[in-house]
This record gives C-alpha cells, structure tokens and sequence, in this order.
C-alpha cells in the first residue's frame, strides 16, 4: 500500500504541472475555441510540430501518470459505479470503491450507503 500512496502522489505532482493541450492556433479560429481538444500539428512548416521553444507543448509519454496508479481515484481506490444494492455485493472492500449513478434516486441511495456502511466498502460520493 505504500509504494501505491507514493505513486499516487508522483501522479498528483504531474498533473499539477501538466499544461492544458490544445490544438495549434486554437485562438484563432471560434470553431476551434468553442470545442478545445488536442489535435496532433501536421504541417510541414509547424512550429509546434518541431517543438520550437515558445510554442504550446504536445502531449508526449513523459505525461502520463505511473501504470499501476492509472485510473484510480486520487484516494487510491478503484471505481466502481452502483445503481443498486445488489451491485454492492461484487464490490472488493479493500481495492474498490462505489459511486453511486447519478440516475439512482434518494430512497435507493440512501439503501445503498446504509448496505456499503455495513460491507464497509466507502461511498465515494455519499451526500
């Protein structure tokens, strides 16, 4: 469990300095600006495309958090979405955590917060 919290903190230290990828010139153009997402430069003269100093940086592999803490929750937990009561039996108290559906309404989600307190598995959006 250790070495999982020494990751998760090695991954939190990334993200922090991560920089937002955008696609090149995306302030240029309202179609670009109004659903930024990264597209990879291509042309030939780009200078993002040759990473000149100065220009917005792409994404590389050197970005990506450590493999074993990937997808987890920044508690360390991996998540697991419930609609109902039963989906709490499938649940590893010791690895997994439940997040219960946004569909599910306020009787059933009280039902399964009560059943996870009893498993002893945490409700990672318990209100």
């Amino acid at each position: 469990m250790n070495e999982k919290v020494r990751l998760l903190k090695i991954r939190a230290k990334i993200k922090r300095k991560k920089p937002k990828f955008l696609r090149q010139e995306w302030w240029r153009f309202p179609k670009f600006k109004n659903d930024p997402k990264w597209r990879k430069p291509k042309g030939t003269d780009s200078k993002m495309r040759v990473k000149l100093k100065g220009k917005a940086r792409s994404p590389s592999i050197g970005w990506s958090s450590p493999k074993a803490v990937r997808g987890l929750h920044p508690s360390g937990y991996e998540e697991v979405l419930v609609y109902n009561v039963k989906d709490l039996e499938l649940i590893d108290s010791k690895r997994q955590a439940a997040r219960i559906a946004a569909t599910v309404g306020k009787k059933k989600r009280i039902m399964i917060i009560e059943r996870a307190r009893e498993l002893g598995i945490k409700v990672l959006n318990a209100r």
